[in-house]
C-alpha cells in the first residue's frame, strides 16, 4: 500500500509562535531603535511535539516511507533531543535507508541517556553488523539479551554476527536459542544449516534445512540449499536441478550470487552453488529469470 504524504515543509513564523507556546507583543518603536525581546521557550509542549512526530514517523515507517519518517524523526530529535525513545527510533530509520554509520552515532546517544533498553542495544548490534563491526555487534547484542533473555530475533542477530567471526558453535547455540522462543523462526534453523555446511558436515547441513521446510515448507531458500548440496555431493543431480528450479521460479533473487551472498551464503555454499548454476539445465532457467 502506497500513501502519499508530503514531505515536512519549513514552519512559518506562526507556525514556530505556536510550537514554542508563546506570543510576541508589538514593541514601542522609539527613535527608529526596535526593542529586542525573547521566546518564552515551552520545554513540556516542545517535548510533547517531538513525541507526537515520532509517532507520526513510525507509521510511516510502517509503510516503508523511510524519507519521509526521517524527516519526521530528525524534526522530532530537534524538538527533544534527550529522549532515547526518539533516539533509538532515528537511529532504526537511518539504518533503513542505509545509512549505518550516522545510525551507530545516533544509538551511541540513545544507550547514555537510556543504558537498560534492550531495544537500544538491540537495534546497535544490527547497526554495527551492518558496518561489519561484528564483534562491536555481539558485544551490543549480548548486552540487550542480559535485559531480555528471550527475545528470539536478537538471538538470530546474535547467531549471525557469531557466524561472521568463524564462531561457529557459538552461532548456533544462539539460532537454537531463538528457535527454541519461537518454534516458527525458520530463518534461525536455516541458518545452523548454513554453519553446518561451512564446518563440512553437508549431511547435517541437509538435515537443518529439512527441519525449516517442516516448519516452512514453500520457502524457496532452504529448498535450494538442499538441491545445491545434493548437486555437490553427486547424488541424484537431475532432481537437485529440478528442485532449484522450482526454488528460483518461487523467488528469483535467489538466482544471485550476491543476495546469497548478503544472506550469509558461505564460500563453501557459494562455490557449489555457481557449479550448479553453470550446468545447461539451470542455465536456460536463469535465463529466463
Amino acid at each position: 500500500m502506497n500513501q502519499f504524504i508530503s514531505r515536512l515543509t519549513r514552519p512559518t513564523l506562526a507556525t514556530l509562535l505556536i510550537l514554542l507556546g508563546g506570543g510576541l507583543a508589538a514593541p514601542r518603536v522609539e527613535a527608529q531603535a526596535l526593542l529586542p525581546y525573547t521566546l518564552p521557550l515551552d520545554e513540556e509542549r516542545l517535548t510533547a511535539t517531538g513525541l507526537s512526530l515520532a509517532q507520526e514517523a513510525a507509521q510511516l515507517a510502517q509503510f516503508q516511507q523511510y524519507d519521509e519518517a526521517l524527516a519526521r524523526i530528525q524534526l522530532a530529535a530537534q524538538l527533544a533531543p534527550q529522549d532515547p525513545q526518539i533516539l533509538t527510533l532515528m537511529g532504526s530509520l537511518y539504518l533503513q535507508v542505509g545509512d549505518s554509520s550516522t545510525a551507530v552515532t545516533t544509538l551511541e546517544k540513545a544507550k547514555v541517556l537510556k543504558a537498560d533498553d534492550p531495544v537500544i542495544w538491540f537495534t546497535l548490534g544490527s547497526a554495527y553488523f551492518s558496518e561489519a563491526k561484528y564483534l562491536q555487534a555481539a558485544n551490543a547484542l549480548e548486552k540487550g539479551l542480559s535485559f531480555e533473555p528471550s527475545n528470539p530475533g536478537a538471538h538470530f542477530d546474535l547467531g549471525n554476527a557469531y557466524y561472521k567471526l568463524n564462531r561457529y558453535p557459538k552461532a548456533i547455540e544462539h539460532y537454537e536459542a531463538a528457535v527454541r522462543y519461537d518454534e516458527m523462526f525458520w530463518p534461525a534453523i536455516n541458518n545452523i544449516g548454513l554453519v553446518f555446511y561451512e564446518m563440512g558436515q553437508a549431511e547435517s547441513a541437509i538435515e537443518q534445512w529439512e527441519r525449516s521446510l517442516d516448519v516452512a515448507q514453500e520457502e524457496p531458500e532452504p529448498t535450494l540449499a538442499i538441491a545445491v548440496a545434493n548437486y555437490a555431493a553427486n547424488m541424484n543431480r537431475p532432481a537437485a536441478i529440478e528442485s532449484a528450479t522450482a526454488a528460483l521460479e518461487r523467488d528469483s533473487r535467489y538466482a544471485n550470487l550476491e543476495f546469497l551472498e548478503e544472506n550469509l551464503w558461505g564460500n563453501r555454499l557459494l562455490g557449489a552453488t555457481e557449479a550448479l548454476f553453470d550446468t545447461p539445465g539451470l542455465q536456460d532457467v536463469l535465463s529466463g529469470l
